[in-house]
């Protein structure tokens, strides 16, 4: 009820709606688009505009869930930590972060703030696989990324020259990878100096056993300091240069001037 004081003195005004079937008020339901659809068939409205009205709920619900999406994930990037090193790569002498602790360490952060991080089963070919992760909001909202690779047939077991893996165990160092490098990426986190396969057996960062006999061959043949070569090439070791460098290194070599041959004795000057 509300006063209205005119000329005459006070007014009365009524403005309570009365208590009818008509009017009666519907109660709340979980469901936005049950209580919508409820409310707008008791008030007559046509199928149409009920319909309408769903769509903008939807859209608000996706905005809402969108927007929570990217404050969760700033939240978790506030908070997560860096992850250790807690793999040997006994092949190269490198220690590498595995998947196993990646996911153990962002996991309890991501589900602190309604994120959950999971790969859909993976596409393969013969020759290739391709690897899906998504980030999900708990109110709906979710990113995703795809990654493809070659399946990893890295011979390893190089002392004996034969492989020790088999195929399907070239399957998981693959599928393992690619998670752990998409894990990287859709989480924004920082690389590590590698995070490869959880036995050290991922695709490989360093020169091949055919790369290195052509770059020590090349030392050979040029005379080259070799202390010097692997401190140009910021290596420890000549198995411990980078793939992607390997071609600038052998391009070095070839560069350097080959020692001029002494002459025999005997032979015309």
């Amino acid at each position: 009820m509300t006063e209205e004081r005119g000329e005459y003195g006070v007014k009365i005004i009524d403005k309570r709606i009365p208590v009818g079937e008509e009017t009666r008020i519907v109660p709340q339901s979980d469901n936005a688009f049950l209580t919508l659809f409820q409310i707008a068939a008791q008030k007559g409205y046509d199928p149409e505009f009920i319909s309408k009205m769903m769509d903008l709920q939807e859209r608000h619900e996706a905005i809402t869930a969108r927007k929570a999406f990217f404050e969760a994930l700033s939240a978790f990037k506030a908070e997560a930590p860096p992850v250790t090193k807690d793999k040997e790569n006994r092949q190269f002498g490198s220690k590498y972060t595995s998947l196993g602790n990646l996911l153990d360490t962002y996991n309890p952060i991501l589900g602190k703030h309604g994120l959950t991080l999971s790969f859909p089963p993976c596409t393969q070919t013969e020759s290739s696989m391709t690897v899906e992760g998504r980030l999900s909001h708990s109110l709906g909202h979710s990113e995703s990324m795809s990654m493809t690779g070659p399946i990893d047939e890295s011979p390893i077991g190089r002392e004996s020259g034969r492989a020790a893996r088999n195929p399907l165990q070239n399957i998981k160092s693959t599928f393992t990878y690619l998670r752990s490098a998409i894990c990287e990426a859709i989480l924004g986190v920082a690389g590590t100096e590698a995070t490869v396969d959880d036995d050290g057996n991922g695709a490989d960062k360093y020169i091949t056993d055919e790369q290195k006999k052509t770059i020590e061959d090349l030392i050979k043949e040029r005379a080259v300091d070799k202390v010097k070569f692997l401190k140009l090439s910021n290596a420890e070791s000549v198995e411990t240069i980078l793939a992607e460098k390997y071609n600038k290194a052998v391009a070095w070599l070839k560069a350097c001037p080959k020692p001029k041959k002494e002459r025999e004795p005997g032979e015309d000057g």
